[in-house]
């Protein structure tokens, strides 16, 4: 990285935190800092929820699965379209029309406060160390492309580079800074502007990288054989069915996306931002994985998790790299705030609030911010651990495959079935958990069940995947299925949102909650700003004067015209 490079990602840092500060102002209660006071535009609700799927693990393991099998790592991220287009027909409007604050009211008014607590701490503790992960792993792919003078007190002496230590903090400490002054409206602000930035930066690295392989004829010819093709490898038709399975679940479910539906004004709104979610991963995966696929081609021997920064590195213009790595942080930022935020809004409305006397809306907004910055001061401090931790962070995805679909589904099952009661909860998270167990310790090449069961322990082994699939996937499922069949009458959790529902539907019937504008100037003034960058890079180029100049001109045209476009219907309304 030169110092342009340096240079337009110290402007990129400033603008998100700049965002973060002017919309603590206008959080004046915990709606507002948790739920954007319900006035979210659904399209930011759905590019922030599209953005809550990035981390920097998505160029890692995405992209060296790209680099490796081709067109695979794309067809499994088309599962997460498939699933959230799913979401958004079942389930997204049914979330909004609950009245329901947060996911965590949700499951205290539906389940009781035994099943509030028990999904509060473990998945708190799950997403928290796997979120730690992902901001470790960037501070992995940015120090090594920050190399510092000697003498720099930010430099690691045994790299020559900036410290991981140094680089975690700085970097974990502005999203921990700008998530807690502007709650929900800065996490779903700084998303959509991540969003801007991600996609410009690979639509700047795919012409470039198709030119140096050669062009799109070249690149075909020279991909390895089997590289366009769906499955390969271990990822096989059935594992891609599964993957959308479990991503159902996930996206309908999990407390981040449910914070989605619940910002926007109205039903409807959450449906379409689902939708938009869904359209964009069917047709942006190719796009953001071409970069390492073209790689593949171009140095067949490269390290496959290093691909796709590498690529980038390549063919990026001087002062686009910043740009690049911007969006590599924007990627794990939007993670992490996404999870700070919506964890701090369950400790301060259902943990905080039942405690002692009444709070005020200050108070509560107070308590919000101070959660946010001990969550982040946990998170960091876990992030910078990991190398002592060695195995946590595969602790970590093993618990989730065992237990996501099984903590999730009856939280779903509850939305569209009355009958289903608190022990659901239990028994399905329970059992899955078990056989989860059984599956992946005890009947495998010495698991504690392998000597006295070979036969069958050799068969589990033939078939490891379907099985794991059908534990973690489908038993949950068959196991709410007889729940369902032997649960004749409505709990009376489900009676206590139903009375929700109905103030719900009186308030959106009533149209006193509007989406804000403000959004949408925000974007207006982002990507014109992006468009003056561009132009701005021109003179520091001796190549890509052109490729700049027309990015430029357009994202001045495009940003223009929403502007316009928005103030005139603020004008007339």
């Amino acid at each position: 990285m030169g110092t342009l490079d340096y240079t337009v990602l110290l402007i990129y840092l400033a603008g998100i935190v700049g965002v973060g500060v002017f919309y603590g102002t206008r959080n004046r209660s915990a709606a507002d800092m948790f739920a954007a006071g319900g006035q979210s535009p659904w399209w930011a609700s759905g590019l922030s929820a599209f953005m809550t799927m990035f981390s920097a693990n998505t160029f890692v393991v995405w992209g060296g699965i790209a680099y490796r099998l081709g067109f695979v790592a794309v067809a499994i991220n088309l599962m997460y379209g498939i699933a959230a287009l799913l979401v958004g027909y079942f389930v997204a409007g049914r979330w909004k029309r609950l009245g329901v604050r947060t996911p965590a009211q949700y499951i205290q008014l539906r389940f009781g406060k035994g099943a509030l607590q028990f999904y509060t701490w473990f998945m708190m503790v799950y997403r928290m160390v796997g979120t730690a992960g992902a901001l470790y792993a960037l501070g992995k792919i940015l120090v090594a492309l920050m190399p510092l003078a000697e003498g720099n007190p930010l430099r690691d002496a045994a790299t020559g580079n900036l410290s991981l230590p140094i680089a975690i903090l700085i970097f974990g400490g502005i999203v921990v800074a700008y998530t807690m002054i502007g709650g929900l409206w800065a996490v779903l602000m700084t998303d959509v502007l991540q969003f801007i930035v991600l996609n410009l930066a690979v639509l700047f690295v795919v012409p470039l990288a198709l030119h140096k392989a050669g062009g799109l004829g070249a690149f075909v010819q020279g991909a390895p054989e089997g590289f366009f093709a769906v499955t390969g490898g271990e990822y096989t038709w059935y594992f891609l069915a599964g993957w959308c399975a479990i991503h159902f679940f996930m996206i309908g479910a999990e407390w981040a996306f449910v914070q989605r539906f619940l910002c926007v004004p109205s039903a409807r709104d959450a449906r379409r931002s689902t939708y938009l979610f869904g359209i964009l991963y069917l047709v942006s995966p190719l796009l953001w994985l071409l970069p390492p696929m073209i790689y593949r081609v171009l140095e067949p021997g490269a390290d496959h998790e290093q691909a796709y920064i590498l690529a980038c590195s390549s063919v990026l213009p001087a002062g686009m790299l910043g740009l690049m790595i911007a969006a590599m942080f924007s990627a794990t930022a939007s993670m992490v705030s996404s999870q700070l935020n919506v964890f701090s809004g369950v400790l301060t409305n259902d943990i905080y609030q039942p405690l002692g006397a009444a709070k005020t809306e200050r108070q509560l907004v107070r308590a919000g911010r101070g959660f946010t910055v001990l969550l982040g001061a946990v998170l960091i401090a876990i992030a910078l651990a990991i190398p002592r931790m060695g195995g946590a962070e595969r602790v970590v995805v093993t618990i989730s495959e065992l237990m996501v679909v099984g903590l999730l589904a009856p939280t779903l099952w509850g939305i569209l079935n009355r009958n289903v009661r608190a022990p659901a909860v239990w028994v399905t998270a329970l059992v899955t958990f078990s056989a989860g167990v059984l599956v992946r310790f005890g009947l495998t090449s010495g698991g504690f069940l392998a000597g006295a069961l070979p036969g069958l322990t050799e068969w589990m082994e033939t078939h490891a995947r379907m099985m794991k699939t059908l534990t973690g996937v489908a038993l949950p499922v068959v196991i709410l299925l007889i729940i369902q069949a032997f649960s004749r009458r409505p709990s009376l959790g489900a009676m206590r949102i139903e009375a929700l529902e109905a103030e719900e539907d009186i308030l959106e019937a009533s149209g006193r909650v509007q989406a804000s504008r403000l959004p949408a100037l925000i974007v207006a003034w982002s990507l014109m700003a992006c468009g003056v960058l561009m132009l701005a890079l021109i003179p520091f180029n001796t190549s890509d004067r052109g490729l700049l100049a027309l990015f430029g001109a357009g994202l001045l045209a495009i940003g223009g015209g929403i502007g316009m476009n928005t103030e005139h219907r603020t004008s007339n309304s």
